[in-house]
C-alpha cells in the first residue's frame, strides 16, 4: 500500500471512530441531562420546546456566521408537506420525554425496547416490505428482551412510563417511513429537513404545552418554588436553564454530524456502539442518580441488545448479497436510520 493510501485509510478510520464517539457520548449526555432535568420539573413539554428553541437559534446563528445554509422561507406548500413529519417529531419527542420523567434512566432502553419490532411492522404494512425469517427471529428476541424487562424484573416500575415508551417505540417506527417522504419536500437536503423540523416543531408545540395544563408548573419554575429541595445544590431553575441549553446543542450538533455520519459509518459499526451506549446508559443511571438495578433488568437489556445486534447483523448480509452479485459497493446507511430501524441507504460510501 502506498504512503498516500496508508494516509488515507488512517484518515477514515479516524473519522469513522471520531464520528462514532461523538454519537455515543452525545446521546448519553441526551439522556442524562434530559432525566436530571425531569427529575426537578413538572413541565415536559415545555423543557422540549426550549431545547428545540435553543437549536433553532444555533441553526441562525450558523447561518449568519456562513457555517451552514438553511432556507430561511416558508409557505404553505411547504408546511403541507412536511405536516405528518412534524406530528410525528412533537408527539414522539414528547413521549420520549415522558418516558423518561416516570422511569429511571437505567430501564430507558428497556421501555423503547420495540422499536425495533414495531419498525419491522411498519415497513411490512406501509412499504410491502416482507421480513425474512432471521429478521423475525431477531424482533422476537427483542420483544422477548423487553417483556422480561416488565414482568420479570423485580423493581417496580412505572406502567404509565413503560405505556409512554411503547407509544413513543411505536411513532419512531411510523417516523423512519415518513422521512423518506418528507426529504423529497426538502430536494433531499438532510439539513435543511432537520432545519424545518426543529423550526415548526417549536411553533407547534407552544400551544400543546398550554392544552397539557403546564402553565402552572412554569409559574412555579420561573418564581423559584423549589419543586425538589433535596436534589443538589441547584434550584430547579438553575437546573432547567442548564439542562435546556446542553440538550439543545447537543440535539443541534447531532443534526450537523448526520451529515457526515452516513459517509462514514456502518450499520455494524452503529450497532456495537449502541450496544456500549444502553449498556452505558444503565451504569450512569445507576451512578448519577443512585437508581436501583437488578438482574432481571440486566437480562432484559442484554437479551434486547443481542436481539438488535443480529438484526443488524442478518440485515446487513441480506443487503450485501445482491450488491456482491451486481458488483456493486455496499451503501451505508446513517447511524440515526439505524437507531429507528430503516434499513432503506441513503447515499452510496465514499471511496
Amino acid at each position: 500500500m502506498s504512503p498516500q493510501h496508508a494516509a488515507r485509510a488512517q484518515n477514515n478510520r479516524m473519522l469513522v471512530i471520531g464520528t462514532v464517539v461523538f454519537y455515543l457520548v452525545a446521546a448519553l449526555a441526551m439522556v442524562m441531562a434530559n432525566k436530571w432535568v425531569l427529575k426537578k420539573t413538572e413541565a415536559p413539554l415545555f423543557f422540549l420546546f426550549c431545547q428545540l428553541l435553543i437549536a433553532v437559534i444555533l441553526f441562525l446563528a450558523s447561518h449568519t456566521a456562513g457555517l451552514i445554509q438553511v432556507p430561511l422561507y416558508v409557505d404553505a406548500q411547504l408546511v403541507k408537506g412536511l405536516a405528518p413529519m412534524i406530528a410525528l417529531n412533537v408527539v414522539g419527542l414528547s413521549f420520549s420525554n415522558y418516558t423518561l420523567k416516570y422511569v429511571d434512566a437505567s430501564f430507558y432502553p428497556v421501555a423503547r425496547g420495540m422499536v425495533l419490532p414495531f419498525t419491522v411492522g411498519t415497513s411490512y404494512i406501509m412499504l410491502n416490505s416482507r421480513p425474512s425469517l432471521r429478521i423475525l427471529f431477531s424482533c422476537s428476541v427483542v420483544t422477548l428482551g423487553f417483556f422480561v424487562g416488565v414482568f420479570l424484573d423485580s423493581i417496580p416500575m412505572s406502567l404509565v412510563g413503560v405505556s409512554f415508551g411503547v407509544a413513543s417505540s411505536g411513532i419512531t417506527a411510523v417516523h423512519s417511513v415518513v422521512i423518506k417522504k418528507s426529504l423529497d419536500v426538502v430536494k433531499g437536503s438532510a439539513m435543511n429537513l432537520s432545519w424545518y423540523t426543529n423550526l415548526l416543531s417549536v411553533v407547534v408545540i407552544m400551544p400543546l404545552v398550554v392544552i397539557a395544563g403546564e402553565l402552572p408548573a412554569i409559574a412555579d419554575l420561573l418564581s423559584g418554588v423549589d419543586l425538589d429541595p433535596i436534589d443538589g445544590a441547584m434550584s430547579p431553575l438553575q437546573t432547567f436553564i442548564w439542562g435546556s441549553i446542553l440538550t439543545g446543542s447537543i440535539g443541534f450538533l447531532m443534526s450537523i454530524a448526520s451529515l457526515l455520519s452516513i459517509k462514514v459509518t456502518s450499520p455494524i459499526t452503529h450497532m456495537v456502539s449502541s450496544a456500549v451506549r444502553g449498556v452505558a446508559g444503565s451504569l450512569l443511571g445507576i451512578w448519577l442518580f443512585s437508581e436501583p438495578f437488578s438482574i432481571g433488568r440486566g437480562a432484559s437489556i442484554a437479551i434486547i441488545l443481542a436481539g438488535s445486534i443480529y438484526y443488524t447483523w442478518v440485515k446487513h448480509e441480506e443487503t450485501q448479497a445482491p450488491k456482491e452479485r451486481d458488483g456493486s459497493k455496499y451503501e451505508r446507511v446513517p447511524l440515526e436510520d439505524v437507531e429507528a430501524g430503516k434499513s432503506t441507504p441513503t447515499k452510496p460510501a465514499s471511496d
